[in-house]
């Protein structure tokens, strides 16, 4: 695919086609095409946040310079990946893998999108030890990368840790594990020091380039191209559409952003439609989990934002939510409100653009430094873990248990009541106009996925999902300094029995990865409960047979209420 297009129909249109007209009316498209800070005021942003607009052309000298490591890496049999990342830093990559490798290299690393595989890169974001068990089963053909903005993340340091330890058993030398290792992080950056100080190859990024706007720079590119990926096309791509965003017509950017932001906006009825529904042809897909970090972080500000989800979670008729079709076959085909047509290079920076734009239209700036809603949760699971020591991570007892599932809520709970109980009492405090979050901090395919069709038919209200600790971290800003009308569901497990590497001590730390995933789940349960959103916590002692009977629990609160 090489064109680019954007439709859009019904009442949609009439409020995109006003936007629009509003936006040109303001002179948006020429500023933004001019990279004038001065649209979100005087000083609110600095000229160099809107560097992303070069990055198709700036970016390929960075690939230049990659050439040499992945010539270097393939001479020395290095030839799959492994990616450190939680949040942005990892979605572009995946994305890019998915759509840019070709298929010869596409063999021994691939596997279902739940799992964190594409073709020759593995990504770790703290959500599966059965990645970490495939990439530990090639470590002879691995290198890792690290990418963040950032410090080192506590999962970023477990997973550094147990690479490290696994090739100093394979008998490496300090220097060659060193070598193993590739940062991508900026410049200046608590990262950038921890790897000079480790010996670590380092590739250094624009401190002032925002992370969600980071798929074309180094963060996306440089662990997409060690995997194989082709992304001398993908910047092809993206340069293809740079000339139309300075347009006040047949500009794709300016309509997109008109939809997204004219329909977050309040209408004359009272209706606000700032609810996403993303599908992608052959099923939800990276760069929807991609799209949906990027509006989250742009636009989840100041009691604004737009909320994207999959269509598992969108089973009903829900007015305030817009449905947006990623490369749908046809038109005629396509009963989505907006349907998007471009190459996956393009499509990152249609989306950019867009968001942009529907921050200018919400009234927030869609490039300054979140608050610390994503960071206070790590910190707290910080605090826990040092705490705890080597004992409990809390003193909490679960106010009910059910067939070995633990229920942690924060009210008395009723005598006789039974687990559908509380699942419906959650279900029936979505606001009218919020959404559920299903959160699970669980290692094995077990997916929110799988419950989000029963909760939306219960709640009567769209149901979002992701893996703990990289959804919450890729979609805090708009769960917490959004429009706050979300209910939450967090579930946590025991390991599976045989899940040794859940289980195990990280090397030099006293904690596991079962137990720091525990501590992540704790230190976002912490954060959404001193914001009071009704949240619920289930904890599964054992993790397969509490996946099944908490699957029946809910299609029984769905058939309830249904009927």
């Amino acid at each position: 695919m090489s064109g680019f297009d954007v439709l859009t129909r019904g009442d949609v249109l009439d409020v995109a086609l006003r936007a629009r007209d509003y936006l040109v009316s303001c002179g948006v498209p020429g500023a933004l095409a001019a990279k004038d800070p001065r649209l979100w005021g005087r000083r609110a942003v600095d000229h160099s946040r809107l560097g992303w607009l070069d990055l198709p052309f700036a970016s390929r000298g960075l690939l230049k310079q990659v050439d040499g490591l992945v010539a270097e890496a393939r001479y020395s049999g290095l030839d799959h990946i492994v990616l450190i990342g939680v949040g942005a830093e990892s979605l572009a990559a995946q994305a890019i893998v998915d759509a840019h490798t070709p298929e010869g290299t596409r063999t021994t690393g691939e596997r279902d999108a739940a799992d964190g595989r594409r073709g020759g890169l593995t990504v770790l974001d703290g959500s599966d030890t059965a990645a970490l068990a495939y990439a530990l089963e090639r470590l002879d053909r691995t290198l890792v990368v690290l990418a963040s903005k950032a410090g080192v993340s506590l999962e970023g340091d477990a997973y550094r840790r147990i690479f490290a330890a696994a090739f100093r058993e394979r008998g490496l030398s300090e220097r060659e594990i060193a070598s193993r290792f590739l940062v991508v992080t900026d410049h200046g950056s608590p990262l950038h020091d921890f790897a000079r100080q480790c010996g670590y190859r380092i590739g250094l990024t624009d401190p002032y380039l925002p992370g969600h706007y980071g798929a074309l720079s180094a963060y996306g590119l440089v662990p997409a191209v060690l995997a194989g990926a082709d992304a001398d096309r993908l910047l092809e791509e993206a340069a293809t559409l740079v000339p139309s965003l300075g347009k006040e017509e047949d500009n794709p950017g300016l309509l997109l952003g008109a939809i997204l932001g004219g329909c977050a906006q309040q209408s004359p009825g009272g209706l606000t439609r700032d609810k996403v529904m993303l599908r992608e042809r052959g099923g939800s897909g990276t760069l929807s989990a991609w799209i949906t970090q990027l509006l989250a972080v742009g636009t989840g500000k100041r009691g604004k934002g737009v909320l994207a989800f999959e269509p598992p979670g969108g089973r009903g008729d829900f007015p305030d939510v817009h449905g947006v079709s990623i490369n749908p076959r046809s038109a005629a085909d396509d009963d989505s409100d907006t349907s998007v047509w471009a190459p996956l290079g393009a499509q990152f920076l249609l989306w950019e653009y867009a968001t942009a734009v529907a921050g200018w239209l919400l009234g927030v700036n869609p490039f300054e430094a979140g608050s610390r809603v994503v960071q206070e949760s790590e910190d707290d699971a910080a605090t826990l873990l040092r705490s705890a020591g080597g004992g409990s991570l809390t003193a909490e007892r679960p106010v009910y248990v059910e067939d070995g599932i633990e229920v942690h809520a924060d009210f008395p709970w009723p005598p006789g009541a039974e687990l559908r109980t509380v699942l419906g009492g959650l279900v029936a405090a979505v606001p009218s106009s919020g959404y559920l979050s299903v959160m699970t901090y669980l290692s094995g395919d077990f997916s929110g996925r799988y419950l989000a069709p029963s909760l939306a038919r219960a709640s009567g209200r769209p149901v979002v999902y992701g893996p703990g600790p990289a959804y919450p971290h890729a979609t805090g800003p708009v769960h917490k300094d959004g429009p706050g009308n979300g209910a939450f569901l967090i579930i946590t497990g025991d390991p599976a029995p045989g899940d040794v590497l859940a289980s195990q001590p990280i090397p030099g730390r006293p904690y596991s990865l079962a137990k720091l995933q525990i501590a992540r789940a704790l230190g976002e349960l912490r954060a959404l409960r001193e914001r009071r959103f009704p949240v619920i916590r289930l904890h599964l002692r054992d993790p397969v047979d509490g996946a099944g009977r908490l699957t029946e629990a809910v299609r029984s609160v769905a058939g309830v209420r249904g009927s």
